[in-house]
């Protein structure tokens, strides 16, 4: 009983765990860019009781033998970069990543972040930043007096200044993917890190061979769907309820052999 006790416990812990993500991934359902997780479960040691070599009987093997499981654990956070919906804004300065590659962002410390959110603003100085103030790496600078901006699917910004007739190309945005984007560190703010099991950065420009075009006045939806995400925790919310079930079952027993003696 005792064992039942620890691996419901266990069990519970497990669906907290996924309750949590699910509503994590409900929580960002409008934000830009959001890519959802799902957590993965594995099970635990096995203890054999006996084994079919050791219950043999006058030649005859027993084809299976007798285990008994330890409950599971949460391995990882398993979060999918398939591709969002592609939303229309109207803003010239927004543009949504069709198909693989992140945004550069640089940060107050002089690292780069990754992103495939493409709200991008103009700060005070004409540099080109995202929604928070960061500014995009590498870095762009608009001139004065600009009166339309164009941005081609291979990523290069052109602007129309007052009194000008022919566009004026100021740079290009750049974009990286990685071998195992799931191995990314999720870092707030739309932005992912670098780490060791995502892989080095691969640059490249938009519209090259495993890089996608940017749409201009456009913006990556997340890619949570909600009716998934709710038969998700329903699904999760009973697997709770049995868990508790079994922790007060386990208890129940446990009470019964103490009573034995009375």
């Amino acid at each position: 009983m005792l064992r039942a006790l620890r691996t419901a416990a266990l069990g519970m812990a497990g669906q907290q765990m996924n309750v949590d993500t699910i509503a994590n991934n409900l929580a960002n359902v409008n934000t830009t860019g959001f890519k959802k997780s799902t957590v993965e479960f594995q099970d635990l040691l096995y203890e054999t009781v006996e084994t079919g070599a050791g219950s043999a009987l006058e030649g005859h093997e027993k084809p299976d033998m007798v285990q008994i499981g330890s409950g599971n654990r949460p391995v990882s956070t398993y979060r999918s970069f398939s591709q969002g919906g592609i939303a229309e804004t109207g803003n010239p300065l927004d543009v949504a990543i069709n198909g693989q590659g992140f945004l550069q962002i640089q940060r107050p410390d002089g690292t780069i972040a990754y992103s495939r959110d493409g709200a991008m603003r103009v700060n005070s100085s004409g540099q080109l930043v995202n929604a928070s103030g960061l500014t995009m790496y590498p870095d762009i600078t608009l001139p004065e007096g600009v009166s339309s901006i164009n941005i081609s699917k291979d990523g290069v910004i052109s602007v129309l200044i007052d009194g000008s007739i022919e566009p004026e190309e100021v740079g290009q945005l750049e974009l990286v993917t990685f071998m195992n984007p799931a191995g990314m560190e999720a870092i707030g703010g739309n932005l992912y890190s670098q780490t060791e099991a995502s892989g080095t950065p691969m640059y490249g420009s938009p519209g090259e061979d495993r890089f996608g075009v940017v749409e201009q006045g456009y913006l990556e939806k997340s890619n949570v769907d909600v009716v998934k995400e709710m038969i998700n925790l329903i699904v999760s919310q009973r697997a709770y309820e049995i868990n508790s079930k079994a922790v007060k079952t386990a208890d129940e027993l446990l009470a019964l052999t103490n009573n034995i003696k009375r």
